[in-house]
């Protein structure tokens, strides 16, 4: 057996070892088939689905494991996950096609597929359908009983914290710097809102306008983009200003040029400790994508649920029972 495969074994508790590729092959074995039919119609029809559920996914495994907590809707007795500071940025059509996923499977097998193996296939696939690698995703986790806003500070990287404090939160999760730089490279799609990068390009020193990192012409174009953000907040960038809509290691070649657009992504081009990695994801985008692939594979199963620790839920954004607190009664 391959060493790493035996490292990523310890690494996980036991609760995983319930989990499998063909969970659903008996209870619900069109799974995968209406899966890839609603991910297509929606990426088809709003080509930003892909970078929004890959943030989805992992923003709500980083908060207390992969177990679809972030679906939640806050209620009058909990301020549930999603209205986070950290998380009200998330977009829209992320959740949809979680919610669109959901029905098409009710309908076929009510009460089977968790909202959890939803997330986690949906990112999946959604990162093949852009370029990006496959990967297995193990299926059989249960959706949260608990979603509370509170738990979200310390657990997800703000667009200017420093790197020692991201490096930190990831090692705390059992995830090396290389992973950490890897999965870092989900910012190959996507966007950022202005307010996100706004510190770098207008009055950042004394001395300059913007951060002295960036490629000045894109600093340039970047002050342009977002001279009125503060009057229209819905203004922003592509996270990688070269193919930004297809999943490859443009990003890292980028960071190399100084077309960061995140103070946080920029810093690993030039930090010792993860340089060397940018530098290999640069020229070889296999090595990036073998990297990628097996860091997802790593956290798609951190901290999930499985038998009574979890539910499957009958709609993605409400617990089966009503929450009041830190008690549930049933509905």
């Amino acid at each position: 057996m391959a060493l790493p495969f035996l490292l990523l074994l310890l690494w996980f508790p036991l609760a995983e070892s319930k989990l499998n590729v063909d969970y659903y092959n008996k209870t619900c074995p069109e799974f995968l088939e209406t899966m890839g039919r609603v991910i297509t119609d929606k990426q088809l029809s709003t080509p930003t689905t892909a970078a929004g559920a890959l943030r989805l996914f992992f923003h709500d495994c980083m908060v207390g494991g992969c177990d679809a907590s972030l679906l939640i809707t806050t209620n009058a007795f909990n301020k549930a996950e999603r209205d986070a500071e950290l998380d009200r940025s998330l977009p829209g059509d992320a959740f949809d096609l979680v919610i669109r996923a959901k029905t098409a499977l009710e309908l076929q097998c009510p009460g089977i597929v968790s909202c959890a193996d939803i997330m986690a296939v949906a990112a999946r696939d959604l990162v093949t359908m852009v370029g990006g690698p496959h990967y297995k995703v193990r299926l059989g986790r249960k959706d949260s009983l608990v979603s509370r806003a509170s738990d979200v500070e310390g657990h997800i990287a703000s667009p200017n914290m420093t790197l020692d404090k991201i490096i930190s939160m990831f090692e705390s999760k059992g995830l090396s710097i290389q992973e950490m730089v890897a999965l870092s490279g989900a910012h190959t799609i996507g966007f950022s809102h202005c307010s996100e990068f706004s510190n770098r390009i207008y009055n950042f020193s004394k001395t300059s306008q913007y951060d002295p990192s960036m490629n000045p012409k894109y600093a340039e174009g970047l002050r342009k983009l977002c001279t009125n953000y503060t009057k229209d907040m819905g203004v922003s960038a592509f996270n990688d200003v070269m193919t930004p809509g297809k999943f490859d290691n443009m990003y890292y070649l980028n960071l190399q040029r100084g077309l960061g657009l995140l103070a946080s992504d920029q810093a690993m081009a030039s930090d010792p400790r993860t340089k060397p990695f940018v530098d290999l994801y640069a020229k070889n985008q296999t090595a990036f994508f073998n990297a990628f692939a097996h860091a997802m594979e790593k956290v798609s199963i951190y901290m999930i649920k499985t038998g009574k620790k979890g539910e499957v839920r009958h709609r993605c954004d409400a617990f089966n029972s009503i929450q009041t607190g830190e008690t549930k009664t049933t509905a």
